[in-house]
């Protein structure tokens, strides 16, 4: 297992997410926990130490199954992540009750990492705001030594992520982010990264795998990964996508594991550090472009339309979140964020006068896609 050095603290570099842990009969809120806990064992033996779980993971089942998991192994011998529920804006004036009912699921005392979960658009002023007193508490719970490292995870763009740093930056220790090969231009997880390395905050990785999609291509795309490295199976080529950069260095990539191949494939890939070569890295995200450029408008932001939009849409922005959420095929991001526009700014707002077509360079048939994005999000 390679480890990665964290202050005072050795972190195995693989990281095990749990909320993709093995089900019954498919049912997400339904843990089989005596799979789960064949698991762990697995991963305790090819030494995993950092576990992950959150409030809202397996509809709230995570922290108690990890708890009686976790429960069988020396304190000592494993690090645990839990968070504060932001995505819910119901949660943010329950913040000492919740962090009391998550010590008591997870069966600890402390957490070795807590984190402000999945800052974005949707709850940033939430967060900011004192009355919920949500940073105050945490702060007091890291004095009192039940919070051993404070840190956030973000889904939001870069200016959701500056002004959370801006007012906490300076407590936050490290910073979870989706990141993966595809999305490093996609959706610019490289700008975020070298934004927090302005702020000299390591970085821990979820979705390496894009929720699985990464580890299946076609057997195009999978030929051409494969004439580099014939003996490196697919999946892996995101790890070692992942252990090629350097700015900032990535501390712990998380992995939701639900079936022991799996666990095997993962304990195997990590046992030593392959970087990708300057041609390897290339093919790869060339690869990446050309998965994106077949479902995506392509929109270069070069601002010309929205000179010519009656509206003020920031057309953009939302050929951004439209070209996410087809290649996703749905998934929460694009919705989370358009729901935080009022309603003249979003793309059911377009009066399809086609102003700004004339001017696109790119010839992009912005009203129809605009009209896409609506009916999508049953707008």
């Amino acid at each position: 297992m390679i480890y990665k050095q964290f202050q005072d603290r050795k972190l195995s570099a693989l990281g095990f997410g749990c909320m993709r842990l093995p089900t019954v009969d498919g049912n997400d809120a339904n843990v089989n926990e005596a799979e789960a806990a064949q698991l762990i064992a697995r991963a305790m033996e090819g030494g995993v130490n950092y576990y992950d779980t959150a409030w809202g993971y397996h509809a709230g089942n995570s922290e108690t199954v990890m708890g009686r998991i976790l429960k069988q192994y020396p304190r000592d011998s494993f690090f645990l992540a839990d968070k504060f529920p932001g995505y819910d804006l119901s949660n943010m004036d329950k913040v000492e009750e919740i962090f009391d009912q998550q010590l008591e699921k997870c069966q600890v005392d402390y957490f070795d990492f807590y984190l402000f979960h999945n800052v974005c658009e949707m709850n940033i002023d939430a967060y900011l705001d004192p009355k919920f007193h949500i940073y105050d508490s945490l702060i007091a719970r890291k004095k009192a030594g039940q919070i051993k490292h404070l840190g956030f995870s973000a889904h939001g763009d870069l200016d959701t992520m500056r002004r959370f740093l801006e007012a906490y930056g300076k407590d936050m220790e490290f910073c979870q982010i989706q990141l993966n090969w595809l999305d490093w231009d996609f959706q610019n997880a490289r700008g975020k990264t070298e934004l927090l390395d302005a702020w000299s905050i390591p970085v821990w990785v979820m979705e390496p795998l894009r929720g699985g999609k990464l580890a299946k291509l076609s057997d195009e795309y999978a030929a051409r990964l494969k004439e580099l490295r014939p003996d490196e199976n697919i999946p892996a080529w995101a790890f070692r996508f992942i252990q090629s950069l350097d700015l900032p260095p990535v501390t712990v990539t998380l992995s939701g594991m639900s079936t022991m191949e799996q666990v095997e494939d993962n304990l195997n890939t990590f046992a030593e550090e392959k970087p990708l070569n300057p041609q390897e890295l290339k093919t790869l995200l060339d690869i990446a472009d050309s998965m994106t450029e077949r479902t995506s408008v392509p929109c270069t932001a070069c601002w010309y339309c929205t000179t010519h939009c009656p509206q003020g849409l920031d057309i953009p922005m939302l050929l951004e979140l439209y070209n996410e959420h087809v290649f996703s095929g749905g998934g929460f991001i694009a919705p989370m964020r358009v729901a935080q526009l009022p309603d003249g700014k979003k793309p059911s707002a377009c009066v399809g006068c086609r102003s700004c077509e004339a001017v696109c360079p790119q010839q992009i048939k912005i009203s129809e896609s605009l009209a896409d994005f609506s009916a999508k999000l049953g707008l």
